[in-house]
Order: C-alpha cells, then sequence, then structure tokens
C-alpha cells in the first residue's frame, strides 16, 4: 500500500507529534492489531517510515549522552585528580555551562531563530561538556601550582585566573568564530550544518563562562582543600623542577631537549604513513538502510520491497517539466538505463494536474531509492534532461539525497579555507608572530589527514562500515581542528610565558613539562566525551565518535614540541625572589676546569639538552631555595 503526503503539510503536528511520524505509527499499530493474528507481517518503509525510526533512535538523546559522558569523564577526573571533590567541582561547571547554553539556544529554537535537530542537540551536549572540562583543567592546574607559593588562596586564584585567562579566551573565541563561520557567512548550503553554527557557538560561550566565573569561585570557597588527600603546601616546588628528570612530561621534555631532530623526524614520518590512507575514506554516503546500526522496521521493509519489486517503488525519481516537453521526458526516461515505468501524472490512469504550466513525470528507479547507485542513475537524468529543456527540475527523495551530497562536498571546499584563515589571524594575534601560527596551522591539518586517515583504516576493515555520510569529514574538520588548536594554544601561550623568563629553548622543555599533564588530561576526557555519542544506534554518530576520540588521542600525543631549538643561542633570566642568581653559560662552566663541580653539573645540562633550565637544589638562602643557576 502507497501512502502519500501533500508535501507542505508533511511538516505540521499531531499531538505534539509530526505527521509523518504519527501516521507511520498509527499504521504499525493498526497493522499489528488487524494482520498480526492472521500470521501477515506489516512493515512501514519509505520516507516516512525511516523518519519515523529516526525519532525512535534519538529519543532520549539528552538524557543518555549526558550521562555516559559525565560518568565516563568522572573517572578519568578522579584518576587524573586522584581526589574525590575536585572533580565533582568541573562537572558542575561543565553543567553550569550546558545550563546557561540551553536558558538560550531553547527560546530562540522554540521562536525558529535558529534551527536545532536531535543531531544538533546531542552534539551540544557532548561538545559543553568536553568544552568546559577542557577549560576547567587549565585554571585547576595553574591554581595548584600557585598554592605552592601563597599561604593566601586569593592570591593564588589571581595570579591562576590572569594566567589562564588569555589561552582559555583564544581557545573559546577559535572555536566559536569557526563554528559562526556556518552561519553568519552562509557558507554552508545544508541546514544541519548551518544549525550547528550557532548551537556549537553558544554552548563555547557558555563553557567559557562557566570555568572563568563559577569554577574560580567554588576553588576559593573550598580552598586547599578541594584536592584532598593532596594538598599543596606552601613549599615553593614545582613541576617546572622535574625537567629531564621525574615525571613522564618531565622525561618526554628531556627527551625532546636530547634529540630534538630525530624526535620530530621520526613523528613525522609516522603521521605521513597514516594520512596516506585518507583518500580510502568513502564518504559518497550510505543507503538509508544502513544507517541504524540495530534492526528496524523501515529497514526490515525495504528489504522486502525490494524482494518483490522494483527496489524504487517506493520512493519513484519525479520530473517536473512544462507540459509541451513532458513527451520528450518520457523518451528520455524510457532509453535510460535503471529506469522504469515512467508516467505522466502521479496516480496511473488519471489525468496529471497542471500547475502553472508544468506536470510531474514518475518514474521507478531499479535501484534502491536510497543507494549510491540510485543517485548516480538520477546524475545521469539530469544530464541527459538538460538537453530536453532548461525548466525540466529532476526530483524526489534520491534527488535530495544527491543534493545533499554535493551541497556537502561544496562546502568542504569553501569552508575549510575560511576556518584555517580563522584561525591563522587568532594565533597571530595571541603569539604575535607569523611563522608559528603557519606551523600550527600546518601541525592541525596533517593531525586531520592523520585521523581521518585512520578513521578510515578503522571503518574499512575494522567495523566494516558500509560508507560515510557526505558531512562526516566536515564535522571531523571542525572538532579536529577548531577544538585540536586549544592544545596548541594552551602549549604555545606557556611556550612564550617561560621563554619570556628563561630564554626560548628552555621555555619549551618547562612549558611541555607543566602542560604536557593538562593537555593529555584534556584530551582524555573530549575523547571520552565523543565517545558517548556510540551508545546510539546512528552510523554517521558513531563515525564522529571514533574521529573525536582519534583526535583526542591525537592531539593529546602532539602536546610534545616537534622541535625544541638546537643550536639556538637563548638567554638567560633565571630570576627568583630577591634578587638574580649568579649568570653561567653552560659553555663557560664546561671551560672552568679550576672547579670540578661546576664542571660536573655543565656536562650533565649539556648532555640532557637543559642548559639554562632551572634545577632543583638544596640551598640555605630563602630568596634562592629550590633553585641553582
Amino acid at each position: 500500500m502507497l501512502v502519500a503526503f501533500v508535501a507542505d503539510r508533511a511538516e505540521e503536528t499531531i499531538n505534539g507529534d509530526t505527521a509523518l511520524y504519527a501516521v507511520a505509527s498509527a499504521l504499525r499499530d493498526a497493522g499489528a492489531a488487524t494482520l498480526a493474528p492472521s500470521g501477515l507481517a506489516v512493515h512501514v518503509t519509505g520516507a516516512g517510515g525511516f523518519f519515523a525510526d529516526f525519532i525512535i533512535a534519538f529519543s532520549g538523546i539528552d538524557g543518555i549522552l549526558l550521562l555516559v559522558a559525565l560518568g565516563v569523564v568522572f573517572l578519568i577526573l578522579l584518576i587524573v585528580y586522584r581526589s574525590p571533590i575536585l572533580p565533582f567541582a568541573v562537572l558542575v561547571t561543565a553543567m553550569c555551562g550546558l545550563s546557561l547554553a540551553a536558558l538560550v539556544v531553547f527560546p530562540l529554537a522554540r521562536h525558529g531563530a535558529i534551527s536545532l535537530s536531535g543531531q544538533s542537540q546531542g552534539i551540544l551536549s557532548i561538545l559543553v561538556v568536553g568544552a568546559a572540562t577542557d577549560y576547567a583543567l587549565l585554571p585547576v592546574a595553574r591554581f595548584k601550582e600557585e598554592l605552592h607559593d601563597h599561604a593566601s588562596t586569593w592570591v593564588a586564584m589571581r595570579g591562576a585566573w590572569r594566567a589562564t585567562l588569555e589561552p582559555i579566551a583564544a581557545s573559546a573565541a577559535t572555536v566559536l568564530l569557526c563554528l559562526l563561520c556556518l552561519l553568519c557567512l552562509r557558507l554552508s548550503e545544508l541546514g544541519s550544518t548551518k544549525g550547528l553554527g550557532p548551537v556549537g557557538a553558544l554552548g563555547i560561550a557558555g563553557a567559557f563562562v562557566a570555568a572563568l566565573t563559577f569554577l574560580p569561585a567554588v576553588l576559593l570557597l573550598a580552598g586547599r582543600r578541594i584536592v584532598w588527600p593532596q594538598v599543596p603546601r606552601v613549599d615553593h616546588v614545582h613541576r617546572a623542577d622535574s625537567v629531564g628528570t621525574r615525571g613522564i612530561w618531565g622525561r618526554v621534555a628531556g627527551l625532546v631537549g636530547r634529540r630534538p631532530r630525530r624526535t620530530w623526524v621520526v613523528t613525522l614520518v609516522a603521521l605521513v604513513a597514516c594520512a596516506a590512507f585518507l583518500p580510502t575514506l568513502e564518504a559518497r554516503g550510505t543507503a538509508q538502510s544502513d544507517l541504524f546500526l540495530t534492526r528496524v522496521d523501515s529497514v526490515t521493509g525495504q528489504k522486502v520491497l525490494a524482494r518483490h519489486f522494483p527496489a524504487g517503488s517506493g520512493s519513484p525519481v519525479q520530473v517536473v517539466a512544462p507540459e509541451a516537453e513532458a513527451a520528450d521526458v518520457v523518451r528520455v526516461l524510457e532509453s535510460s538505463e535503471g529506469v522504469s515505468s515512467p508516467q505522466v501524472g502521479l496516480l496511473p490512469g488519471r489525468p496529471p494536474v497542471l500547475v502553472d504550466g508544468s506536470v510531474v513525470i514518475q518514474a521507478t528507479l531499479d535501484a534502491a531509492a536510497d543507494t549510491v547507485a540510485a543517485e548516480d542513475t538520477v546524475e545521469s537524468l539530469r544530464s541527459a534532461l538538460d538537453r530536453v529543456g532548461p525548466d525540466v527540475l529532476v526530483g524526489g527523495s534520491t534527488a535530495t539525497n544527491l543534493d545533499v551530497r554535493l551541497a556537502s562536498a561544496r562546502d568542504l571546499r569553501v569552508i575549510i579555507p575560511t576556518i584555517l584563515g580563522v584561525i591563522f589571524v587568532v594565533l597571530m594575534l595571541l603569539l604575535r608572530s607569523l611563522v608559528a601560527p603557519l606551523v600550527l596551522v600546518a601541525a592541525n591539518l596533517l593531525s586531520f589527514a592523520v585521523t581521518m586517515g585512520v578513521a578510515a583504516l578503522v571503518f574499512n576493515h575494522v567495523l566494516h562500515f558500509p560508507g560515510s555520510d557526505p558531512a562526516t569529514p566536515l564535522y571531523g574538520f571542525v572538532f579536529l581542528v577548531a577544538l585540536g588548536i586549544d592544545y596548541s594554544i594552551f602549549l604555545m601561550t606557556r611556550v612564550r610565558e617561560e621563554s619570556r623568563l628563561r630564554g626560548t629553548r628552555p621555555g619549551i622543555l618547562v612549558a611541555l613539562t607543566v602542560t604536557g599533564g593538562v593537555i593529555t588530561s584534556a584530551g582524555l576526557v573530549l575523547a571520552s566525551t565523543f565517545s558517548a555519542l556510540a551508545v546510539l544506534p546512528i552510523l554517521f554518530l558513531v563515525q564522529i565518535a571514533v574521529i573525536g576520540v582519534r583526535c583526542a588521542a591525537r592531539h593529546a600525543r602532539r602536546a610534545r614540541p616537534a622541535r625544541a631549538g638546537r643550536g639556538v643561542r637563548h638567554r638567560r633570566a633565571d630570576l627568583v625572589a630577591g634578587g638574580s642568581p649568579p649568570r653561567r653559560t653552560a659553555r663557560g662552566a664546561r671551560g672552568r676546569r679550576g672547579c670540578a663541580r661546576r664542571r660536573a653539573r655543565g656536562r650533565a645540562d649539556g648532555a640532557a639538552g637543559l642548559s639554562g633550565v632551572r634545577q632543583p637544589a638544596a640551598s640555605s638562602d630563602p630568596a634562592t631555595a629550590g633553585w641553582r643557576p
């Protein structure tokens, strides 16, 4: 049985549900009640059936995603902080940011100012929880550092807030501007992509406000007890003291300092090898029956339909043409491969309805209407019908899918250069440099290629997916580059800060030591929040989850600088309270044979590649305690 809908009334609501969903549900209930007892199976498929199953799959998306994401993030924070109190403060901050975003997003969507789909709604929860937690990790880490130097929590928080304001603001601004590019510049031709822009931007704004207002207030109220049982004492001991000596990232910094050239060459070769699989990513789209990872009624019905009738029977191709050219259109359809049973009008045996001098010609596709083969047939039909007349238009569900794929390809070509330009401008203003932003943008582009290459391997050979949605590369790019640049900003702002005090080379190594743990934790948090999307049985969201996890893991490992500046002449600025320690370069220490102690120290520093980095040492002078020149 074929049920036809009036196009302009298909989206009307019946008791709060769209007409398509209400009719599909009513047909399924009636079929189960009347025909099932006699042993007959009833399936509702086609556009209405698929639409109804999508609504069922997205029902409860907010609660499921939020609970899974918060649970996984809590476990990670518990492991990272080893404190039962601090994770709750960070998660409440994330919920505060999500609430702020919801207070703006839902009223705007209710009044039609922005478009909010179930897909955007689910991504909003993941985006805000991940971003807010990432933004919270930086002030928490800096607050713990400051507590080692200041007895007053107010003074410590003031120093931590000032030090983290710039990198967090730059990170949030980068992501926000990249998302707004999808809407304000009207770069996207797809409504779903345009809708994600303002929704995601408002979510990032909420995360930013919560991380810099609510979280500092909670940390001040709780004081040092917030990190119990590892309560920081005023001992002037810092993670910067562990460069090349202890801790995972201290040892990584030592490795980078000793062998910078070998480090970046080996890393680059490995990354390029992974990126080489990018062309194997199949993003031409998938059949609607492949979008569900669980068994649903519409997919079963489509398979039954294909066994007994032409696969495209449920969704015929429709051609709108002037009445005078209808006969020519029918001849083209009859001579085209993959097309059968052309007829003028919507119903056989009835005269066609004439609207503004045009009629509708219908034909049945041999391939299922939601497959790539059907889209190729429609593309060939359009080329053939262009010769009939410029007013001949090819429509139907298959043509719509084809237009979505073409629009996605166009969006990818236009939006990627625009986002890269926005990121470059933000980094240039932040770092006050031209070369460093170019290096960071290139590194993030390589990261995108690596992630999509690995994703292609996973999709094709591990999970055996039938393909990818055309929008998957674009969504992956937005999340990979716009969010991944956060970690580069966290690292480079600390590099700039430390380089002013210690010199370029030591500043890089110290920044790597103190921010490596934060960036790794942020990557794990982002990976866990994106992995929550995998609980939904939708192919597109599972693929976004895999890409998000790979993105976070890749950027967490990319925390180490590719090169620490071997051979660069750097200045010493080992400033301490109460004065400056004596200046001795590594070359001078090695050259003084009269002092064996200084010579041994110089050799150690030179071997580790850490000359000029402050090292801990015992001292009776309170002004220089914990430091040595």
